[in-house]
């Protein structure tokens, strides 16, 4: 492939996950997911307890990272989900200063309730969709992911 025919790649696929980002973080589909699960949850929640089920134990700055949002504001909602018995909250082993949030049988109840529900709702996108389709999307989107964590590797002089 040539340089210029690699960076269009690249940059088509990074219009893509633009547009995957987009796509997911319409509130209206947030909105749907939750009433095919027939999950009440506040919507502001919804994404941090995905979070930390994806992520357990975090701690409540990290989560606000990977959120994108502010940790106070996090650790109010964080606080929320506790209340309603979907997260529990300890002291972290490593810095007890640190209160990590893990998921409750109830909170697992929930995440799986969103999971099947948003299975079905997937459902028409993958129809025409072989298995080897899917399972390639599936290596190589977990193999870009792995690869965009990962430290450069050192230049050679």
């Amino acid at each position: 492939m040539t340089p210029r025919r690699r960076l269009v790649a690249q940059r088509h696929l990074h219009q893509s996950v633009v547009d995957l980002m987009a796509l997911m973080n319409l509130p209206q589909r947030d909105e749907v997911l939750l009433s095919e699960a027939g999950v009440t949850l506040d919507r502001a929640l919804f994404p941090l307890l995905v979070g930390i089920e994806r992520f357990q134990p975090i701690g409540v700055v990290e989560l606000a990272e990977k959120a994108g949002r502010d940790h106070t504001t996090v650790s109010r909602q964080v606080a929320k989900l506790a209340d309603q018995g979907l997260v529990e909250r300890r002291p972290s082993a490593e810095d007890r200063r640190i209160k990590e949030a893990l998921i409750t049988a109830e909170g697992r109840r929930v995440i799986d309730a969103l999971d099947a529900a948003r299975h079905r709702l997937n459902a028409h996108a993958f129809a025409q969709w072989t298995d080897r389709d899917l399972f390639e999307l599936e290596r190589l989107m977990r193999r870009f992911v792995d690869d965009l964590n990962a430290p450069p590797a050192p230049e050679n002089d």
